[in-house]
């Protein structure tokens, strides 16, 4: 794939209402930034309430580089709100306000086309809560070429049904260890990463999975292969946002033509980039993901010997 290929997230954009104060979130719209800071043009498609927050969030989002053009605006509903709480640990709770604007996401023909021309969509379950927002990104996700389905189960909002549905969709996969310990307990099969990756990428015809494990890193299953990477935090637990600075990371090094491993490396380095900066705003760079990468103490990458079958 070519650098001027073009990535179009769909779902939520928000505010995130912290202890500390506010920031704009939603894992889509943080995708879709890391993914214009590092090169690549990409898009958000969602809804914002005719509020001063959603105007809050289109001036911040022009700000970070990205064309606002498929933030759609209503006028009947509020721009979306999450209270997120982070405990001892770096644990994060959070209680993600209903209804709101995204979850009226509208079907358009700007939408489709952006889809359309895309190399690349990436959707989450959560966008997919309401049934209007749910029926919209089923329909975008038929003109989607590459389908990347970033998984980010919150509480209450999903179903068995509904993830499994988007299981089916996507070409990659990516995961925590307890979505994934929880998807596999729904199927009745064991969530060792040894098994359970292939056999949930036959069982759903997926052709990648990548499961994130915090302090313990990651794993890219992909052509019957495993590769393994551990965090650049020498054990520091990920803040918000780092696991989508992973995702960005992981489809840009793909959408250079990038080998498994040195996209599981990146991945992993854009994500302790970002938990290492205590900003509002984090920057992601190629330089400094490089820097990352090449140093001789960080992140020692492995490969699993043994290559297993996709069932």
């Amino acid at each position: 794939m070519k650098l001027s290929a073009t990535v179009v997230c769909i779902g939520e954009i928000l505010w995130n209402v912290l202890p500390t104060g506010r920031q704009p979130g939603g894992a889509p719209f943080n995708a879709a930034v890391y993914l214009h800071q590092l090169g690549l043009p990409a898009q958000l498609v969602s809804r914002i309430g005719d509020d001063e927050l959603g105007r809050e969030l289109l001036a911040v989002s022009t700000q970070r580089g990205l064309n606002p053009d498929l933030i759609q605006r209503s006028k009947t509903h509020l721009t979306g709100v999450v209270k997120a709480n982070v405990r001892s640990g770096h644990e994060v709770q959070y209680k993600v306000v209903e209804p709101v604007a995204w979850d009226y996401l509208r079907y358009t023909a700007e939408a489709v086309a952006a889809v359309s021309q895309a190399q690349v969509v990436v959707y989450g379950s959560l966008v997919a809560r309401s049934a209007a927002a749910r029926e919209t990104l089923y329909r975008l996700l038929q003109h989607a070429l590459f389908r990347v389905f970033d998984v980010n189960l919150r509480p209450p909002h999903y179903s068995r049904e509904v993830v499994k549905y988007l299981l089916r969709q996507a070409t990659l996969v990516k995961l925590n260890s307890q979505e994934l310990a929880e998807i596999m307990g729904w199927l009745g099969q064991p969530a060792t990463e040894a098994t359970a990756l292939p056999w949930l990428a036959g069982r759903f015809n997926i052709q990648a999975i990548c499961v994130t494990k915090g302090a313990g890193g990651a794993t890219l299953w992909t052509d019957s292969q495993f590769f393994h990477c551990p965090s650049f935090n020498e054990g520091a637990p990920p803040t918000i946002g780092s696991g989508d600075a992973f995702l960005a990371a992981l489809v840009a090094s793909q959408l250079q033509g990038r080998a498994p491993d040195d996209c599981l490396r990146r991945a992993c380095a854009a994500a302790a980039l970002v938990a290492r900066q205590a900003t509002v705003s984090p920057t992601l760079t190629n330089q400094a993901i490089d820097a990352l990468v090449d140093s001789p103490t960080d992140g020692q990458f492995t490969k699993a010997t043994d290559s297993l079958p996709a069932h």
